[in-house]
């Protein structure tokens, strides 16, 4: 029997991967590039449809990290239980996991009620002026502050995951169950 996780880490990895880099380049590449459309009333426009777009591979990106997640605790359990280190970055992982996908969500509903009300004249896609909508502009305040919040708690499970790795080295697999053993 092979204790080989590719494709369950791979899931893991994958999705946590295209849910950060697809977050990062919409706060940094789509929704700063509908600043360029010539018509106000078209930026938000551009961007709820570039988002749209995004959503379908995001909700999979997503669904895919989450099986990987759960899979690798199920694989590993029995080190998760033996090593204090690795069983509270579990812990810490899985409740910031959580709230990324509540974040996640909740700017989903954010943008859908932005896209709803498009075509609005605005300064961006996050970015009111004096004549966008009152409904829109609000939206746009709170997706001007969940378009930095998703990368920044995707990026901290990408570095948690990076030190999960480290945990399973033989050496560290070592000390963390001589830790657990002394408490």
């Amino acid at each position: 029997m092979s204790n080989r996780q590719t494709v369950i880490r791979s899931l893991h990895d994958l999705g946590l991967a295209a849910w950060f880099g697809g977050s990062l380049f919409g706060a940094v590449g789509l929704n700063d590039a509908s600043t360029a459309v010539r018509e106000p009333a078209d930026r938000t426009t551009v961007a709820a449809a570039g988002w749209a777009r995004w959503a379908p591979v995001n909700a999979a990106a997503l669904t895919a990290h989450t099986i990987g997640g759960i899979g690798l605790i199920a694989g590993n359990k029995k080190r998760v239980l033996a090593q204090a280190d690795t069983r509270f970055n579990t812990i810490v992982k899985a409740g910031l996991t959580l709230t990324a996908i509540g974040v996640t969500a909740y700017s989903s509903i954010q943008g859908g009620r932005l896209a709803a009300q498009t075509p609005a004249p605005a300064a961006g896609a996050v970015d009111p002026d004096s004549r966008t909508p009152q409904q829109v502009a609000a939206a746009q305040k709170q997706l001007k502050i969940l378009q930095w919040t998703i990368p920044a708690l995707t990026g901290v499970l990408l570095v948690l995951s990076a030190q999960q790795g480290e945990q399973q080295k033989a050496s560290q697999v070592a000390k963390g169950l001589l830790r657990t053993a002394r408490k």
